[in-house]
């Protein structure tokens, strides 16, 4: 996980272009703010990234925090959000400090891939001991084992067709193929689920779990999840 926080706290090409960047933010931040449970939710994005329009979400919800691991990123978006009452940026160590039931959402979108399954699996015990009873986490963009690099070329490609920024996504393509992200990649590879598979890591976490109908991003091939934690009383019977 280390050195993907790293190259994601780098000046890295992911995001072929400004336009890409802030569309893909713009989205994502507008597809979670549709699963805020209410106006006055505490909410947690874990591993939130730019998060450019992270005010999308803490406009539908009471709080929001957003958690991030890279410095950089980190520093970046507390001047971004200095003047915004309702969102609070943290690093990621400082979750666990959070008290106990004190959070409606967590979010954990696009980290799953990068955490070992042991890891995942203690990081979603910590938002199990986080969330209220009936509390949701989101999982989203998790990579079954099917997912190929061409799908997500291709992918981007439409994406970039229909948001305006098709010629940047194909040069794009080139960039990245030749990046430290494809090292990384190959080096380090990407935590991949099946469906059931990680729908039995979170119910034995404790949690009810059902796949959302789209993923939130823009990764068609790519599952999230919906998961909403058991009363003490419903896991002990179960």
């Amino acid at each position: 996980m280390k050195d993907w926080v790293a190259y994601y706290d780098s000046d890295h090409s992911i995001y072929v272009n400004d336009r890409h960047r802030d569309v893909h933010y713009a989205r994502l931040a507008d597809a979670i703010a549709r699963y805020v449970p209410s106006p006055a939710a505490a909410v947690l994005d874990y591993g939130c990234g730019e998060a450019l329009h992270a005010d999308r979400v803490a406009d539908a919800a009471g709080r929001l925090t957003l958690a991030e691991a890279g410095p950089a990123v980190r520093g970046r978006l507390i001047e971004r959000f200095k003047g915004h009452a309702k969102i609070l940026v943290i690093s990621t160590d400082r979750v666990a400090t959070l008290l106990p039931r004190s959070l409606d959402m967590v979010i954990l979108h696009s980290v799953s891939q990068y955490l070992t399954p042991e890891e995942f699996e203690r990081t979603v015990a910590l938002f199990h001991r986080l969330l209220q009873p009936g509390g949701l986490l989101l999982v989203g963009d998790v990579v079954p084992p099917d997912a190929s690099v061409i799908s997500d070329s291709l992918a981007l490609l439409r994406f970039g067709w229909r948001d305006g920024f098709f010629c940047a996504a194909v040069l794009g393509l080139v960039r990245t193929a030749f990046s430290d992200y494809w090292r990384l990649r190959t080096k380090m590879g990407l935590t991949r689920y099946g469906e059931q598979e990680m729908a039995g890591k979170l119910v034995a976490a404790g949690f009810r779990v059902t796949r959302a109908p789209a993923n939130l991003g823009h990764l068609a091939t790519r599952m999230t999840f919906l998961a909403r934690k058991m009363p003490e009383a419903v896991r002990s019977a179960a």
